[in-house]
Formats: structure tokens, C-alpha cells, sequence
């Protein structure tokens, strides 16, 4: 496809988009109501059952993690502002949801614009997003970066280490580039958390405290990066570099439409319409659906259900070649064949000895 061709295909579907962009009071109201309701619910039961069994406890902590994840999605809104029509009232929600969610609002909001802009470009990775070497960088890569890299990638690094080391620690500081607006943001979510734990240590006791929180945290956490994961690692997604980048592309080949049983779609806010949520942002999670069913092009969109999804916990490369992730077995076997033609394309005599 040329570059003209592509620049009236991303006009004609951001034109198609535009008219679900705008925010809806009532509706924004009453995903508030039916989100943070239920959540504070659960929240205190989750308390007093502990003086029945904890065996009582636990499944009020998963219900409580997914309406955490809930929450997040209005945060996710808000970021973008797309869930109030007002910057301020955008602003004020984004950072209590992000006390509740334990995420800084202005230190994620411009990472993850960041990961908007260049989501499939391998020439912006690093930011937003999970870390990804292609095939070619894997080879070229020193045993330590291997390894690093091999351990970022299993699976129990990422859904068991991930939800409290990015949750709990990593989004408690700031990057060197923040700036001051970000900054302050970033001790007062901080700040705000200590407040709301603290009251809740003061009230039920430290023990009480960690056995709720904890697997919270590390549910909604876990269901939180699995959700991003899935939704950009699958086997024949989109990346490519600068020159040849697409936006359009990038949002409807490059991210997955999750289809989820209706339940699990609204618990998550329809954050399984990924790709309408990629080529316009500013759409509110609760027109996503509406966006995928009005406009068709949109429905050629990569679908993966839970049981296909489970593929993607192999993927760890990509392959430019054959523009698919791979594993790490495949990827060696690829490196090590690559390296057998090089080396039977060696001349011989002479010439090969002077290469040795």
C-alpha cells in the first residue's frame, strides 16, 4: 500500500470513529456508581469475613480485583481524556482512581501516550510497553542480555514478579524526565496511598491489611499486565520500522480484538476492543463496542478468545523476517541455520583461509 492510499484509508476510518468520541455524563456517572460501589462492597466484606474463614475471603478478593481492574479502566479514560468532557474533572478522577489502582495519573498518562504513538514502531520501544527484541537483537546480544532478557520474558517474571514489582514499586518514583506537574502528582498518589493504608492498618490491624490487600494487588495486578500482554503479543501482530510505520495499521493489525464472555467484558471495561481503542483514543471505553460492530474495517481485526490467547504466553521474539513471534526454541533453530548457510557460503581456499 502506498503512503497516499494508506493516508485516505487512516482519514476515512478516523472519520468513521469520530462520531463515538464524545463523552456521555450519565453513562460516565454510572460506570462511577457501578464500579466504585461494588468495589467498596466488596472491599469491607472482604474485611469482616475474616473473622468467619478465609477461605470466604479469598473469592471476595478476586471479585474485589476485578472490579479494581474496573477502575482502571475509568483511570485509562481519563488519561486520555475521553471520560469527562472537562480536562479538570478528567484530571481530579484519574488521580483518586489511580490512588485505588496504586498508579501515578500524569507519571502513566505520558507513558502511555508515548506507547500510543509508537505502538508497532521497533524504532520507539522502551517506553509504555513491554520489553521486546527481535530476533536479529537476540543474536547479536551478549550471553548477560540474553539471560537478562530470557528472565523478563517467563512467564512467571512477568504475571507473578510484575504485578507488585511495577504496581508496588516501580510507579512509587519518578523518571529523571518528569516534569514538576508530574513530579508532585507522583508524591501525592503516593502520599494519598500511605493515608488510605494507613487508616485501613489503624482500623482492622496489619494482619487483617495484607491478607485482603495482598492478593488484590497481585490479582487485579496480574489480570492487568496479562490483559496489556495479550492485546499486542500475538503471532502475527505489527511492527515494522519508522520509514515504513503506520499508524492505521499499527492500531487495527497491531492490536487484537479480545473477545471475552460478556461478564469478563464488562468487568474489563471493553478494553478486549483494543484496536477501536488504538485508532481513536479519545473514544470512551462504553462506545467501544458500538465503534467494532458500525464500522467493518474494523472487524478484520486479529480476534483471540481466552483459550487462543494462551498462545501468547510462548512468544518472546520477533521475527522480521517472517513477521511472527516466535519462541526461543524456534529462534535458535532459525539463528543456528542461519549461521550454517553463512558459514557454507564461505569460499573456500585461499580466500576462506584469510576469513579464518
Amino acid at each position: 500500500m502506498t503512503q497516499t492510499q494508506d493516508l485516505v484509508k487512516l482519514t476515512s476510518l478516523k472519520k468513521s470513529a469520530k462520531p463515538y468520541e464524545h463523552t456521555d455524563r450519565k453513562s460516565s456517572i454510572r460506570q462511577i456508581v457501578n464500579t466504585l460501589g461494588p468495589l467498596l462492597i466488596l472491599w469491607t466484606a472482604a474485611f469482616l469475613s475474616l473473622q468467619v474463614s478465609y477461605w470466604l475471603t479469598l473469592p471476595l478478593c478476586i471479585a474485589a480485583a476485578g472490579f479494581v481492574i474496573r477502575t482502571f479502566i475509568i483511570f485509562h479514560d481519563c488519561c486520555h481524556g475521553s471520560f469527562f468532557k472537562s480536562r479538570k474533572a478528567n484530571d481530579i478522577l484519574g488521580t483518586l482512581t489511580g490512588v485505588l489502582t496504586l498508579v501515578p495519573y500524569r507519571q502513566w498518562k505520558r507513558s502511555h501516550s508515548i506507547h500510543h504513538a509508537g505502538s508497532g514502531n521497533l524504532d520507539k520501544r522502551g517506553i509504555g510497553d513491554i520489553w521486546i527484541m527481535t530476533v536479529d537483537e537476540y543474536r547479536e546480544a551478549g550471553p548477560w542480555k540474553r539471560f537478562c532478557y530470557r528472565v523478563y520474558r517467563h512467564p512467571l517474571t512477568l504475571f507473578a514478579i510484575g504485578p507488585f514489582a511495577v504496581f508496588v514499586v516501580q510507579y512509587r518514583f519518578n523518571v529523571k524526565s518528569a516534569k514538576r506537574q508530574e513530579r508532585i502528582n507522583t508524591y501525592l498518589t503516593n502520599i494519598l496511598i500511605a493515608v488510605l493504608y494507613g487508616a485501613l492498618i489503624w482500623a482492622a490491624g496489619w494482619q487483617a491489611f495484607l491478607l485482603v490487600q495482598l492478593p488484590i494487588i497481585f490479582v487485579s495486578g496480574c489480570l492487568g499486565i496479562w490483559l496489556f500482554y495479550v492485546q499486542h503479543q500475538f503471532e502475527d501482530t505489527y511492527f515494522e520500522h519508522d520509514e515504513e510505520w503506520s499508524y492505521v495499521n499499527a492500531a487495527v493489525e497491531g492490536s487484537s480484538y479480545y473477545k471475552l464472555p460478556a461478564l469478563l467484558q464488562w468487568m474489563t471495561g471493553n478494553i478486549g476492543f483494543h484496536h477501536v481503542h488504538h485508532l481513536s483514543p479519545k473514544i470512551p471505553n462504553y462506545r467501544l463496542e458500538q465503534a467494532h460492530d458500525d464500522i467493518p474495517p474494523l472487524q478484520k481485526a486479529t480476534t483471540i478468545t481466552l483459550r487462543t490467547s494462551l498462545s501468547a504466553l510462548r512468544f518472546r521474539l520477533w521475527d522480521e523476517e517472517h513477521k511472527c513471534f516466535i519462541g526461543f526454541k524456534e529462534a535458535v533453530a532459525r539463528i543456528k541455520q542461519k549461521q550454517n548457510m553463512t558459514v557454507r557460503a564461505v569460499p573456500a581456499g585461499p580466500a576462506a583461509a584469510k576469513i579464518e
